[in-house]
């Protein structure tokens, strides 16, 4: 890594580092993009100026994950006697509830501290980074001269502007986690994923809880699936309340109010505390965008399908990019401009399906098209359906709600796949790898499933798509042609 002589900066002098790459942001992306750069020798400076790990790490995948794992035990304790087993209601210490999340985030720490980057390669700066013209970044002591600079800051809660929010104490996703106590009422403005995970998991630790949705709760999802997910969040006692647009939030007696604005008029409800979970804004503050000539709006960083920016030296991944916002988004991002980079290969973003999923109890996976949205590029469409409930080790497992949904055109190209039941974010791994090697459904019947696994629904589904092959009178004409030949 190359460093050239000190020169000033207004009054604080700075150590001018000249490499190959810099990163600014020590997230999920970041963190892939610094540790392969470093790998295949190239000299690299990555700029973090909170924690290593990013959001994922500390405040979002990973503890809430951790925390819902913790509830599902005190669900499957008060479930227990339909296995034969007395029911009990558990006790719940909520600091040890947090101790385990906090306990998770150390154990995969490691793997993201600076103290591993270092190993790798890495030259690790903890401070804010900003551009101070096209090809300059200055963070902390130093002044970063790089032949490409990648940007990958990740994005924050978004906090909608509503009437008296500014005075009342409220949860997001990088507080919520440091609570150790029982939330009496907890109040979630946004039916989205976080909200609604973060919803079941504090409703299984003893809180009540009320979800508002100005919209649709899971609106991005199959409605078909999403009412899967709703019907059991609702059957476990939280409240979601959709087309309700919170309008006021205000202290009635230490209570938090909520004025709602609902086809019914005027309601309010209220909870001892809250969350926002309206959605995420991307981190484009402070990075000195303008004197970097790197255009941007409220949606974040605009990139080409490279991820290339407005800057010719200037790369943008994850979620500041816009997009779909997912850790795996921001680590297939890393990739792509990795083979742009070091080896000048034409790689992009479109053209990939991307997976996603809400871990909720039972989980709704997706990849691909919606069925609506096939339809309007396909026409008519297959759309082949596989019950939980006809799956033997989903009976086994007393885990029976929920079907696999899989849309196929005419000539069987798979075209999206949606599966909302027990781990069906592990499920539609298979389908995530035959839509990315543009495998038809034919591919999907064409292997051997251990029985009884829970992927059997796969295979299942993938069968409808012959369903009316038996039946068919050409096919039965030749099966009997080739009978009388002995």
């Amino acid at each position: 890594m190359q460093k050239t002589s000190a020169d000033a900066t207004g009054a604080q002098a700075r150590e001018t580092l000249n490499v190959d790459i810099c990163v600014i942001g020590g997230g999920s992306g970041g963190l892939s993009m610094a540790a392969a750069a470093a790998a295949f020798g190239q000299r690299v400076v990555l700029i973090e100026k909170g924690k290593m790990g990013g959001d994922c790490l500390n405040y979002g995948c990973i503890p809430s994950k951790a925390l819902l794992a913790a509830a599902k035990r005190a669900h499957h304790m008060r479930e227990a006697a339909k296995f034969g087993i007395a029911s009990v209601e558990p006790g719940i210490d909520y600091a040890a509830v947090r101790a385990h999340v906090q306990g998770v985030i150390a154990a995969i720490a490691p793997n993201d501290s600076v103290e591993r980057f270092f190993g790798l390669g890495v030259r690790v700066i903890t401070a804010a980074g900003r551009f101070v013209d096209r090809e300059t970044v200055e963070a902390g002591e130093y002044r970063i001269k790089a032949r490409r600079f990648v940007i990958a800051t990740g994005s924050s809660p978004a906090v909608p502007p509503i009437s008296g929010l500014k005075d009342i104490p409220y949860f997001t996703n990088e507080t919520i986690f440091g609570n150790t106590r029982k939330l009496p009422h907890l109040l979630i403005i946004g039916g989205g994923p976080i909200g609604l995970e973060l919803a079941q998991a504090h409703r299984r630790l003893g809180s009540e809880v009320t979800i508002v949705e100005g919209l649709k709760a899971m609106g991005k999802d199959d409605p078909e699936l999403a009412v899967i997910v709703l019907d059991q969040l609702r059957g476990e006692g939280i409240t979601i309340r959709e087309g309700a647009l919170v309008e006021k939030v205000s202290d009635d007696k230490g209570m938090i109010v909520l004025t709602l604005k609902t086809d019914a008029g005027t309601e309010t409800v209220e909870g001892t505390h809250l969350l926002i979970a309206a959605g995420r804004q991307p981190n484009t503050a402070d990075l000195g965008l303008e004197a970097a000539g790197i255009t941007f709006d409220k949606k974040g960083i605009a990139v080409n399908a490279g991820l290339l920016t407005s800057n010719k030296r200037v790369y943008a991944i994850g979620d500041v990019a816009g997009g779909l916002q997912f850790t795996h988004v921001a680590n297939d991002h890393a990739g792509i401009v990795i083979r742009r980079v070091l080896f000048r290969l034409p790689a992009k973003i479109t053209g990939r399906a991307v997976p996603w999923v809400t871990f909720t109890d039972p989980e709704l996976a997706h990849i691909g098209l919606l069925e609506e949205e096939a339809r309007k590029s396909h026409g008519k469409v297959n759309v082949l359906r596989w019950s939980f409930h006809d799956n033997d080790r989903a009976q086994t497992e007393r885990e029976t709600s929920g079907h696999i949904k899989v849309v196929t055109s005419q000539k069987g190209q798979i075209l999206g796949v949606t599966i909302a039941g027990a781990h069906a974010g592990e499920i539609i791994q298979m389908w995530s790898l035959a839509m990315a090697q543009r495998l038809k459904i034919k591919a999907m019947t064409d292997w051997i499933s251990p029985y009884p696994t829970l992927s059997e629904v796969n295979k299942r589904a993938a069968f409808r798509y012959y369903a009316s092959a038996p039946g068919n009178p050409f096919v039965r004409k030749v099966i009997s042609w080739l009978a009388k030949l002995g």
